[in-house]
């Protein structure tokens, strides 16, 4: 083994107690008052107008500097290829909204122009996303159910569902779903919410958007078959639907399944041709395009809606929808399921985002990003749009093509533009179930992460856990509850880690001033007479009672006993006292008798005596009676960042237990914040000031053995540490 390589420095320098370093660094009092911060916020200047301005359009910033020489070629490439995206996807998407399909061509104009003003990521592809339409899709289907657009047919002597009225009913329900998630998200943009997002971990998300992706496969399999299962709400509604549509597969339109068949074998090869050929090509072929332009013209020249009954998309309107105000009566039915989007939505879009800004070297501003979301949702509701968030797909196309600003997502919507305008009515005979067949082929990357199961199970356990039961917690509960759900989880699994954290035992690392647990290291040895305690956790109230008891544990005192023992050794003292004192007034009286000549009676003075002598003879001297129990304790509160006021009356009770039996306690590794928290909480008085407070443990140390040796210096070889 090499030889430790030692560096040629020593330090030297007198122990240190938080008094100390407090004159030492002299310590601020100064505190800014609350008015003058509210002043301070309201000052108006001309620079902070600029900067206010700049901040809240960010597009006044840096479309100013943009370079056309190095931006606009990878830009005009890029925003081409996403807008033909665009197209597949968001009519797709429309299907799991449960809304014409051509109101997803909308959802990818308008909230994408807002987004390229107001957003701050220079690569993610916002509009239409899987997660948010299934989601959307279950609000609209439980506010305007077919059971409520049924009419007779004199045509068929039977009950049908009025399409068209169910469809704009549908329609108002999205629009104001997603106009109030947008205000959701505005507002809290406004206050500063954006560290929102940090309630959304990663294994969370991923196990969230793997649930979804399960919801969006099921509501879409009735287009793979051709069949129609009821509709369930509800806990458990997934797991009905399931049986609903196996209990139906005997009804499957067969021309429906081919097509479905066909149509995934055909993108899945194609996409597989796409990656293999995807360094020697400029841009990526567009797959999903070819698919939808080949199955509308098989499905118009062999007629499959008429011959094989498949389902077509239908009539798709040219032009834009003017704008129109959500139906505010809406608002009360949808509030929960809006909040919901609006969390969802933006913790996918600033976590793609980070990753991306991280990737290339920028920043993105949280707060912002959710304002910007929240007006592209409050402007594509009140055009009609259905709520909108970051595709990963679209993001690595836009990326991998040369997009360099969000001009390339503002020229994939002038290509939405022109389809919506003109090109949209060619597709009225696109069947249903291609659309639906793109939909499985994009979500395939979701699927693929039930692999981090094993990968977290190796790594983090808990993080596993946090994954799976977001996953059973979404398909069971539906999105919108299970992903409330999913965080109360996932914040349960922090406060259980705090409460059951790991209690150790400290000891030094030779010829260093560093301590480290003793049972996980084996040259670590514990200094004698000296008891160095740690918890991996802060303590608050949750484990504070835990954390007296591990420290009773791990030092081997049984405080209890040792206190009652010492009240009884106290009270024996005090029945000696009090019996010398009455032996001494006997004595007194006795002197008095005899100078008056009265009787004197030895046997009972000599009975009392013996009593006394075998009564004083049970009293144990010393305040240490048992060699193993410790001199101090240091109590290490280098992993506490905080103390609320059962913290402080632990530690309180902790010192004053332990020093009434004789054993001294000091705290070492206080944060700022902590020694605040114990001024705040009543922990120091006259007798206990901040002298037992000190930065490092090895401070610690030597202030205890300087004060358990008294009559002699510090040990050498603590006192001088050498590197």
């Amino acid at each position: 083994m090499e030889a430790r390589r030692r560096v040629g420095y020593q330090v030297d320098r007198e122990v240190l107690n938080e008094e100390i370093v407090e004159d030492l660094a002299e310590k601020s009092d100064v505190t800014i008052p609350f008015s003058q911060k509210v002043r301070e916020s309201m000052r108006c200047s001309g620079p902070r107008v600029k900067s206010c301005v700049l901040g809240s359009v960010p597009v006044l910033s840096w479309l100013p500097r943009y370079s056309l020489r190095d931006n606009a070629i990878g830009d005009l490439v890029s925003g081409i290829s996403v807008g033909i995206m665009h197209l597949p996807q968001g009519m797709a998407y429309a299907l799991l909204a449960a809304v014409p399909p051509v109101f997803g061509l909308y959802s990818s104009f308008y909230p994408i122009l807002i987004y390229f003003l107001f957003g701050t990521s220079k690569h993610i592809s916002v509009g239409t996303y899987a997660v948010m339409s299934v989601m959307i899709g279950g609000v609209t289907e439980r506010l305007a159910p077919d059971s409520d657009f049924m009419v007779w047919s004199n045509v068929t002597n039977d009950s049908m569902v009025d399409v068209l009225g169910r469809d704009a009913e549908r329609v108002k329900v999205a629009a104001a779903v997603t106009f109030l998630s947008g205000l959701f998200q505005i507002l809290l943009g406004l206050v500063q919410f954006g560290f929102v997002v940090t309630y959304l971990s990663e294994p969370l998300v991923r196990g969230y958007t793997t649930a979804a992706a399960i919801h969006v496969i099921v509501s879409q399999l009735k287009y793979t078959f051709g069949i129609s299962p009821g509709r369930y709400s509800g806990p458990l509604a997934l797991i009905w639907t399931v049986f609903d549509l196996c209990s139906l597969l005997p009804e499957t339109n067969i021309g429906t399944l081919v097509v479905s068949i066909v149509t995934i074998i055909s993108l899945i090869l194609a996409k597989e041709l796409n990656t293999y050929l995807g360094p020697k090509l400029p841009v990526p072929i567009p797959v999903e395009l070819l698919g939808i332009i080949i199955a509308t013209v098989v499905s118009w020249q062999v007629n499959l809606k008429e011959k094989y009954g498949v389902q077509v998309v239908g009539v798709i309107p040219s032009g834009l929808q003017p704008p129109v105000l959500p139906t505010a009566s809406l608002f009360g039915q949808v509030i929960g399921d809006a909040f919901a989007l609006a969390v969802v939505g933006y913790g996918i879009a600033i976590s793609l985002g980070r990753i991306f800004a991280l990737k290339y070297g920028y920043k993105v501003d949280s707060n912002q990003e959710l304002i910007a979301l929240g007006l592209s949702n409050t402007v594509g509701g009140v055009f009609q749009c259905f709520a909108i968030s970051c595709s990963m797909s679209r993001t690595m196309v836009q990326e991998s093509t040369g997009g360099k600003t969000q001009v390339a997502s503002a020229l994939s919507a002038m290509v939405i533009l022109v389809i919506t305008l003109w090109i949209g009515s060619l597709f009225e005979e696109l069947p249903k179930a291609v659309l639906a067949a793109i939909i499985y082929v994009n979500l395939q990357g979701m699927m693929k992460q039930f692999m981090d199961i094993p990968t977290l199970w190796r790594s983090n356990r808990v993080d596993m856990m946090v994954w799976v039961a977001t996953l059973v917690l979404t398909v069971l509960l539906n999105p919108d509850i299970g992903l409330a759900a999913s965080i109360a989880f996932s914040i349960l699994t922090v406060i259980f880690r705090t409460q059951l954290p790991k209690y150790s035992l400290l000891g030094q690392v030779p010829e260093t001033d560093i301590y480290r647990p003793v049972d996980e290291f084996n040259q670590v040895k514990e200094v004698p007479g000296i008891v160095i305690f740690r918890s991996s956790a802060t303590l608050y109230f949750a484990n504070a009672e835990m954390y007296m008891d591990a420290l009773a544990e791990k030092t081997g005192i049984d405080i209890t006993r040792m206190l009652s023992i010492k009240q009884k050794q106290e009270a024996k003292r005090l029945r000696k006292e009090k019996k010398e004192a009455k032996k001494a007034k006997k004595a007194a009286k006795k002197n008095a008798q005899h100078l008056k000549g009265a009787p004197e009676h030895p046997e009972r003075e000599d009975t009392e005596d013996e009593m006394e002598h075998k009564d004083v003879a049970t009293v144990e001297t010393g305040e240490h009676p048992d060699s193993s129990i410790p001199e101090a304790i240091i109590l290490d509160l280098s992993p506490v960042n905080f103390l609320d006021t059962v913290g402080v009356k632990t530690l309180r009770n902790i010192r004053k237990d332990y020093s009434e039996i004789g054993i001294h306690v000091v705290l070492s590794g206080c944060q700022t914040g902590v020694v605040g928290n114990l001024e705040a909480g009543g922990y120091f008085n006259e007798k206990v000031t901040k002298a037992c407070l000190f930065s490092s443990i090895h401070d610690a140390v030597l202030h205890c053995q300087s004060c358990k040796a008294n009559t002699g210096p510090v040990d050498e070889e603590m006192a001088a540490t050498h590197f």
